[in-house]
């Protein structure tokens, strides 16, 4: 089975939240086996330095690097990555699925990732030109990752 890891930086602290990862968690298990890694957001000053915002995604970056399944194709949520349609980025998802058959997809803090696990990933994807709570934005890839297997299926949840 297809195996999808969702690594993220951060908790999740309203329940509803929790309740839209989870309903989306089991509608991809009809698709993939999810596996979402809570990974801990470094501690940072109310007003941190910028000195001090790299070292906090230098130490996020270490654990994210190696929470990255092995031969895992990975994906950084970035806001310099390349946007795409559902359409095509279920092509593309296609594609990668059928010569690897493991996907890694990462979202960072709120400081957004270090430039070595960005380096680390063979493709940057940005979801939109807008700025989204990051609690949010793990629902929002859920569901975009719902939707693309949807297409790929050809299933009528995307019209």
């Amino acid at each position: 089975m297809i195996q999808v890891t969702v690594i993220t930086v951060g908790g999740l602290k309203e329940s509803y939240w929790r309740d839209a990862v989870a309903e989306y968690e089991k509608r991809l298990s009809a698709f993939c086996k999810p596996t979402i890694l809570q990974l801990k957001e470094a501690r940072l000053p109310e007003d941190p330095s910028q000195g001090e915002v790299r070292a906090a995604l230098a130490e996020e970056g270490k654990r994210i690097l190696a929470a990255i399944p092995p031969r895992a194709y990975c994906i950084a949520l970035c806001v310099e990555g390349k946007q795409l349609s559902s359409e095509a980025l279920a092509a593309r998802l296609g594609q990668v699925l059928a010569e690897n058959g493991q996907l890694c997809l990462i979202i960072g803090s709120s400081h957004g990732l270090a430039e070595e696990v960005k380096a680390a990933c063979r493709m940057r994807l940005s979801v939109s030109e807008l700025t989204f709570p990051h609690q949010m934005m793990r629902v929002l890839l859920l569901e975009v990752l719902y939707r693309c297997f949807s297409i790929l299926k050809g299933t009528k949840y995307h019209k």
